[in-house]
């Protein structure tokens, strides 16, 4: 009796990782064998970035309050020391939005530390 192979899912299962490497250049689009290891290595920096992409979030962060917190005449580390030793509990993604986006409400907590 002949080998049963299921031809049918396993031409699936290409054609699932081919449609999802579509828009690769050259042959990581349609050659089986590149466009899989391709994908597979997608999703590795997936996972990796999804991490590296928070700590460039709060890197951007300390830069925004550091130039915001230097127009009222502190550091990053004096204005942070401040706010926790002033019991005053906000982050750094709220605080950065508020010096770029709400000068005055940045400088009105600003002065409640100083």
């Amino acid at each position: 009796m002949p080998r049963s192979v299921n031809h049918v899912a396993s031409r699936a299962k290409r054609k699932r990782i081919l449609k999802l490497t579509r828009g690769y250049f050259g042959a990581r689009k349609n050659v089986w064998t590149v466009a899989k290891n391709t994908w597979e290595k997608g999703l590795t920096y997936a996972y990796r970035d999804r991490r590296n992409k928070k700590r460039t979030f709060r890197a951007l962060w300390i830069q925004r309050i550091n130039a915001a917190a230097r127009l009222e005449g502190l550091s990053y580390s004096q204005l942070m020391g401040k706010l926790h030793k002033a019991g005053i509990e906000i982050n750094r993604k709220v605080l950065a939005d508020l010096a770029m986006n709400n000068a005055e409400a940045f400088k009105a907590i600003v002065d409640k530390v100083k």
